[in-house]
């Protein structure tokens, strides 16, 4: 039993030499232990703070990250309508000038024909009368040539004018 209960004199001096330690520790290793306990304690406190900051940073970060997103994806489409108006545009006006073109060059071809039509009938005008001409005077000397056929038939003229 010896070996389980210690002697008297054995915890004496381990209590001595433990509060020996115990008061050399306290005085100079204690402040400097809690100390440093307590400046690891604000620096994590600083660091989960700043760690807050840096979420709501990142959150207002993203917000108008996803703000000027929107405003860009605005600009984008406004930008597409305006290139696809100005392109109605020009293509309506492209569109508007070939057929003023159009209208004009089928006015101008019927004027033309018109013109030309008129000329041609001219030309057959003036080519049946001379027709006219030349066979009028082949008749009037083949019928003046004889003066008694000439009196019977201005007579046979002077009565058929009378009875209508």
């Amino acid at each position: 039993m010896e070996l389980l209960l210690p002697g008297l004199g054995l915890i004496f001096w381990t209590l001595v030499a433990f509060i020996i330690v115990f008061v050399i520790l306290r005085k100079f290793a204690w402040k400097p232990i809690l100390s440093s306990l307590k400046e690891r304690e604000t620096g994590i406190a600083e660091s989960l703070a700043t760690a807050e900051r840096v979420k709501a940073e990142m959150a207002l970060m993203k917000s108008e990250n996803e703000a000027m997103m929107a405003q860009a994806r605005e600009e984008r489409a406004r930008m597409v309508k305006e290139a696809k108006e100005a392109s109605d545009k020009m293509i309506a006006e492209a569109k508007e000038k070939a057929k003023a073109e159009y209208d004009r060059i089928v006015a101008d071809a019927q004027i033309a024909i018109q013109q030309q039509k008129n000329a041609a009938l001219t030309e057959v005008k003036n080519q049946v009368g001379k027709l006219v001409i030349e066979v009028s005077e082949k008749v009037l000397r083949r019928e003046l040539a004889n003066k008694a056929e000439q009196e019977n038939y201005i007579k046979g003229l002077a009565e058929t004018v009378k009875l209508n």
